[in-house]
């Protein structure tokens, strides 16, 4: 019986061991494989390749920006950051410095956005941006304002952002009613308001069918009626009778009105 006690006894010992073991060996295996990422900034690119190389990771230059610090053609920034672990394999990313502005900032306001975009493209820097805003009194198109400034030397990016003039919205009115009123007046009040007159046309009337007595009963005859020839051309006298657009409709500032008259 204490044999079998002692032999119960060493099996869970060298299960709990081989546990450990195993455990151990599983955290050596995932850790043991982690470096830490080295600082690279201010580096030529060559010599932060040779760097991580070592350590079993990668570099990709992703970005350059300019910088007044950092000299040209030197690691200025690194993701990730120096000291953090990381696994063997893993892609250092880094952005490169261009050095400091050698290109004056243009100054392109008050240009159009066509000729801005060829100025700032021209000194090869790029327009990465717009904006718009409507504004009274100045003409669509036309560059406001500008971000850099012009002659900036604080740049870190060769991008530019313009805020450029939109045209005016024109102004809507709610149509009002014309009819019963003289195409006359109308007429004036229309081009005193911004609108032009459109086709006016003139309304025929139904002809009434004539009626005989039968019997002291009224019934249609059968003879066929010439109606009344209209006007050839409306005149300033004549009477509105139908419009377009119609009473309540939304329209803007220059619209054709069209009538119908009598």
């Amino acid at each position: 019986m204490k044999s079998a006690l002692r032999f119960a006894l060493l099996a869970l010992v060298l299960v709990i061991v081989a546990m450990v073991s195993a455990l151990t060996a599983m955290r050596f295996a995932i850790h043991g494989q982690e470096v830490a990422v080295p600082p690279l900034v201010g580096l030529a690119p060559g010599d932060a390749e040779r760097a991580i190389a070592g350590l079993g990771l990668q570099m990709s230059i992703e970005r350059q920006y300019y910088s007044p610090q950092i000299p040209e053609g030197r690691i200025m920034s690194q993701l990730p950051l120096p000291g953090t672990k990381v696994r063997h394999g893993w892609q250092v990313r880094v952005a490169q410095s261009l050095g400091p502005v050698r290109v004056a900032i243009p100054d392109v306001t008050g240009q159009s956005e066509h000729a801005a975009e060829l100025n700032i493209r021209r000194r090869g820097l790029e327009l990465t941006s717009r904006a718009e805003v409507q504004t009274a009194g100045i003409p669509a198109d036309q560059v406001l304002a500008q971000s850099p400034p012009a002659n900036a030397t604080q740049v870190a990016e060769p991008n530019i952002s313009l805020l450029v003039t939109a045209a005016a919205e024109p102004q809507a009115f709610v149509m009002p009613s014309f009819i019963r009123q003289p195409l006359g007046s109308v007429s004036r009040t229309l081009q005193d308001s911004g609108f032009r007159l459109g086709n006016v046309s003139v309304a025929v009337p139904a002809a009434a069918a004539p009626t005989v007595e039968a019997a002291g009963n009224p019934v249609v005859a059968a003879v066929p009626v010439v109606p009344v020839a209209p006007p050839a051309q409306p005149s300033p006298a004549s009477i509105i009778v139908s419009q377009v657009p119609g009473v309540g409709q939304k329209v803007v500032a220059g619209a054709v009105v069209s009538f119908e008259v009598r």
